[in-house]
């Protein structure tokens, strides 16, 4: 099995490394890139889904990009110790019927020695807003790497 770094045990700055990989990795939409940086039989909860494996991470992650359109992300790390990382973030996406929703949410990681994620637990709530109130577009851009976010 190949790593992929950083590993743990973490510090702040790998740690942050890890998180700003995840963000680059999910504005792509491409649940199969996506589904590389976690183990072979990794578990999720995102809400109230439950996803066992990388299989079903792809196939989780299809459906979701087939339903959020225009989907843009920012992480922020949280706290980090040993293999673990907590992260807030909030993404922006649009849904069929042209209404876009603002999502908030923290995610707790827990990662095995050879770097690869084997548990995510993500807690998130979604508000409506208007297209004027956007301020997510796409990737983050070089020059806002390592920024927080504002909480509205």
């Amino acid at each position: 099995m190949a790593d992929r770094p950083p590993l743990p045990p973490f510090t702040r700055e790998t740690a942050a490394q890890k998180v700003q990989a995840a963000e680059d990795a999910w504005n792509t939409r491409d649940p199969r890139r996506v589904a590389l940086a976690y183990s072979e039989d990794s578990v999720w909860r995102n809400r109230d889904t439950f996803v066992n494996g990388r299989a079903e991470i792809v196939d989780f992650l299809t459906a979701k990009w087939e339903r959020e359109h225009e989907y843009a992300l920012r992480k922020d790390l949280w706290a980090y110790d040993g293999n673990r990382i907590a992260v807030r973030f909030q993404y922006e996406c649009r849904d069929a019927d042209g209404q876009w929703w603002r999502s908030y949410g923290n995610e707790l990681w827990e990662f095995d020695e050879h770097g690869l994620m084997t548990r995510r637990e993500a807690s998130i709530n979604d508000t409506r807003i208007e297209e004027k109130e956007r301020r997510l577009f796409g990737a983050r851009p070089e020059a806002e790497r390592g920024r927080s976010f504002p909480l509205q």
